[in-house]
């Protein structure tokens, strides 16, 4: 059962984190390990080292779309392949995050909150709120949000 009372605010609690985790993760990349320093990271790994700006750039305009509610759903759904390709990364590291290069169980926790997101919707206190069109939560096999 889910508590309609309370659910938009659980809602906003996982879109605030997401936002947050995003917004870090970018001043992360820009003020600690630097651009030059994440671009070669990048390489080091076997991705286009010109990736480095355009994933910092999502990770910051997502994130601050994210925690203020501009459309979050869909800048979620915009912003899983940089999960997924955080979760590729780590996934050689074994499980644990505080592992040697981290481990694979942040990356994919934020996955499955970004996913949860878009399932639940933006929550309380969106700017600007998104339905999911019909076509595709019908095609999933779900109740139309």
């Amino acid at each position: 059962m889910v508590d309609t009372r309370l659910a938009p605010y659980g809602a906003f609690v996982i879109r605030a984190a997401l936002g947050a985790m995003f917004i870090a993760h970018a001043y992360l990349k820009i003020a600690v390990f630097t651009v030059p320093g994440f671009a070669g990271f990048l390489g080091s790994i076997g991705f286009p080292t010109f990736l480095a700006w355009p994933i910092i750039l999502a990770e910051l305009l997502g994130g601050i779309a994210i925690l203020v509610g501009f459309h979050s759903r869909l800048v979620n759904i915009a912003l899983l392949p940089v999960l997924l390709g955080a979760l590729s990364v780590h996934a050689p590291n074994g499980w644990v995050f505080n592992a040697p290069n981290g481990g694979w169980e942040y990356p994919a926790f934020l996955a499955a909150a970004a996913v949860a997101q878009i399932l639940i919707g933006d929550g309380a206190f969106a700017l600007r709120t998104t339905r999911l069109p019909a076509a595709l939560t019908s095609r999933l096999g779900l109740a139309s949000a």
